[in-house]
This record gives C-alpha cells, sequence and structure tokens, in this order.
C-alpha cells in the first residue's frame, strides 16, 4: 500500500510541475525611450496570449508591468501584436516595433527586417551608432481612416485648443499648445481619449515648437495613461505640425523619456531612436 501511495503521490507531483511548467511563459522587457514593453515570442511552440493574461501582465505591482506588451509570430520576417495595458489591441506600436527590430537584428546579425503587424507591412533598417529606424507607413487624413465618427477636416477638430487628428495604424490627436510642461496631462489626455469624436478612443499628445524642427512633446497613450515616449505618437505629432506649417517634414521631438527623429517621406513616415533590451525573464501565470 505504501509503495502505491508513494507512486500516486510521485505522479501527481510530476502532473503539477507538467502543469506549473505549462503556465511558465518566457518574456522580454525592453524600452524605447523608457516607454516600455514586455515581449512575448510565440514562434514555434509559444504560448497563447490573450487579453486577460496582457492585463494580468501589465500590473506593476502582481504582474511585470508594460505600456504595451508585444507578441512576435511567424511573418515575412516576423509578425507582431500589440495590447495595451487594459487588454485592448492596438494595431501600431513604433517604440517597440524598434526595440524588436534591433533584438532580431542583433540576433540574426542582419541590417534590415520586413515586419508585418495589423498595421501592414513595416521596414526597419539599423541606423548606425545603436540606433534604429522605422518605417511606420503612410499616415491616415482622411476622417473615416483615422478613424472619426464624422466627415470633418482632420487637421482642426471643433475641439477646444483645434487639435489635429492623425492616423498612423491606431487614432491620434495632436494639441499644440504654447508650453507643453504645463498641461495637465493626465486630466486632459482621459477626457480626450473618450472624446465621442473618435469611437475606437484615441492617444492624446501635446506639443509646443521649440524650434523650425524641434517639438516638445507629452503623451497621455489610450488604453494605457501618461508614458514617457510613444512612437506612433511621435509620427503623429511630426505630421501634424508639418501639415498645420509649424515645422519641417523632418522634426527633432523631445519627449519625457528622451528624443526621437521623424521623417515624413514620399514612402511613410520614419522614426529613429535608441531601444534598451532590460532583462529577460519567466512569467509564473
Amino acid at each position: 500500500m505504501a509503495m502505491r501511495l508513494d507512486n500516486f503521490a510521485t505522479l501527481a507531483y510530476m502532473r503539477g510541475m507538467e502543469n506549473a511548467r505549462a503556465q511558465q511563459i518566457p518574456f522580454m522587457k525592453m524600452h524605447g525611450l523608457g516607454n516600455d514593453f514586455v515581449v512575448i515570442d510565440q514562434r514555434g511552440d509559444g504560448p497563447t496570449v490573450d487579453p486577460a493574461l496582457a492585463v494580468a501582465i501589465a500590473d506593476r505591482h502582481r504582474g511585470v508591468g508594460f505600456d504595451q506588451l508585444a507578441v512576435i509570430s511567424s511573418g515575412t520576417d516576423l509578425h507582431l501584436t500589440f495590447y495595451n495595458a487594459d487588454g485592448s489591441t492596438s494595431a501600431a506600436c513604433g517604440n517597440a516595433t524598434r526595440c524588436i527590430a534591433r533584438y532580431e537584428m542583433d540576433r540574426t546579425q542582419r541590417d534590415a527586417l520586413t515586419i508585418t503587424t495589423d498595421r501592414g507591412t513595416l521596414h526597419a533598417v539599423d541606423a548606425g551608432g545603436g540606433l534604429t529606424s522605422v518605417n511606420m507607413g503612410i499616415p491616415q487624413l482622411d476622417w473615416a481612416d483615422v478613424p472619426l465618427a464624422q466627415a470633418m477636416d482632420t487637421l482642426a477638430l471643433p475641439i477646444d485648443g483645434t487639435p489635429t487628428a492623425t492616423g498612423m495604424g491606431n487614432p491620434h490627436c495632436t494639441f499644440f499648445v504654447d508650453d507643453a510642461e504645463t498641461v495637465d496631462l493626465a486630466a486632459r489626455g482621459a477626457e480626450t481619449e473618450h472624446h465621442a469624436l473618435f469611437p475606437e478612443r484615441t492617444n492624446v499628445q501635446f506639443a509646443s515648437v521649440v524650434g523650425p524642427d524641434h517639438l516638445r512633446m507629452r503623451v497621455w497613450e489610450r488604453g494605457v495613461g501618461v508614458t514617457l515616449a510613444s512612437g506612433s505618437s511621435s509620427c503623429a505629432t511630426g505630421v501634424a505640425a508639418a501639415r498645420r506649417g509649424l515645422t519641417g517634414r523632418k522634426v527633432r521631438i523631445d519627449l519625457d523619456g528622451g528624443t526621437i527623429h521623424v521623417d515624413w517621406r514620399e514612402d511613410g513616415v520614419w522614426m529613429t531612436g535608441p531601444t534598451a533590451h532590460v532583462f529577460d525573464g519567466v512569467w509564473h501565470g
């Protein structure tokens, strides 16, 4: 009887260990100018990721914490899927795309990649000096593509402060103000994110002009809140500033987390900046 009980206990232990291993998810922690990400590589036998898991990992007290979760799956070179901290999805995340592009270029000893996302096909290149560039695609300037709730000129929305709307695979609302430092970002960002003109909610930026090709910008991200930086927000702000004649199409943008460079070319909006691979870990769900 003792032997049978011992065998049963051993079997139960082994099954428990198998279940525990099934909940162990390797991940990478990365950031671009303080805009931080958890990255899960789903290629091969990678784990299934859903909104509930994203919310659990996003918790900065009981989980890992992130602004966005990026999931790598197989694609042309690779495919990326993005989750916000509230479990909602986003078609685009510029800084995460740059971080993962740098990781994959270093891993494969390449200097260029083709990345697919729900935004479309994006191209990444090694810009030298530790910097990485990603073409975030042609900006969406028509109201229906942003999208907005009704037809209107996206250059000057009928909202106090007459912001500009831009689609970069996700919606953006950019306010140009005298001093971005003095804006109550939490209050105004939250209010604008849920404005009725944006049926899918919106990312919100407040930018002030420093020079002819130089902006200071602060960010409220849809589904996240205040962040130190945002790649797609930087692209949208650069496009909006050029459309309004405040800057040229090539601009330096200083965010709370550092500086990024945006270049609106004929083939799309190129974004260049640094990346950081902070650590690797295992999530025990």
